[in-house]
């Protein structure tokens, strides 16, 4: 089976080479393809407007001077020109990707364009408290298996699995739960205004501490519980119920 390891943290990042761990776990045949430099927020973004540069690190790892997603199409487009990847891994993210999160990810986006080129993708992030370490430990020792139970079931084309590990250490995790995307408190969005040095004002964009309880069964809740979250994404976001009450309205 050959493995494709990316992320939205970097080339240098402590998830990816926990990743590219796991991956060899799995398999022999495993190539790391991920940004030069942290691209987290960065979505399904492309990078149209510069060069894209492709930095040889030794036989099967590559940095990228571009998004996530331009990761995956350089590794499919110019890498692999002889054999596709079985599968998809990005991650393992420095924090969670839950709810109207995997909106703005750059580890969802990296299984999303595997996904839709066709591979088999799975985004897999770490949740850790602002301030305290964060606990790789878990997702090291529980990815292997989680991903070994994804393949042994299969999940459908154009779809996309995303895993989030509790911020919890590993012998403290509850099991492993399927649940749908929740949503946070809109309250929890921080805008730091700042002035610099010339009186010039800047902003930083973040989240604070959850103020309410997450949903039990969404992926919030499983993961703030204690469990592993796993959540099939789709590609196509029509609203089926919706286009068919427009359809009523317009036709």
């Amino acid at each position: 089976m050959r493995i494709l390891v990316s992320n939205d943290d970097g080339i240098h990042a402590p998830g990816l080479k926990i990743l590219e761990k796991v991956a060899r776990s799995l398999s022999k045949d495993v190539w790391v393809v991920a940004p030069e430099y942290e691209q987290s927020g960065a979505s399904h973004s492309l990078t149209l407007t510069l060069p894209l540069r492709l930095r040889k690190i030794n036989a099967r790892k590559y940095a990228v001077r571009g998004t996530p997603t331009d990761c995956v199409m350089m590794a499919m487009h110019e890498i692999f020109k002889d054999k596709r990847p079985d599968l998809l891994l990005s991650g393992v993210n420095r924090g969670a990707n839950l709810g109207e999160d995997v909106t703005y990810s750059g580890t969802v986006a990296v299984a999303m364009e595997g996904s839709l080129l066709g591979v088999p993708s799975i985004a897999l992030s770490q949740c850790f408290q602002h301030g305290h370490p964060v606990k790789w430990g878990t997702a090291e020792y529980h990815a292997p298996r989680v991903i070994k139970k994804l393949l042994k079931i299969g999940w459908a084309k154009d779809t996309l699995i995303n895993v989030n590990f509790p911020d919890v250490v590993a012998d403290s995790v509850t099991g492993i739960e399927v649940v749908p995307q929740g949503k946070r408190d809109l309250a929890d969005l921080l805008l730091d205004a700042r002035v610099d040095a010339r009186s010039v004002p800047y902003y930083w964009i973040g989240y604070r501490k959850q103020k309410n309880k997450a949903k039990r069964h969404t992926d919030l809740g499983a993961t703030e519980s204690g469990a592993i979250s796993v959540t099939p994404l789709q590609l196509d976001l029509t609203h089926k119920t919706g286009m068919k009450a427009l359809k009523a309205a317009l036709a």
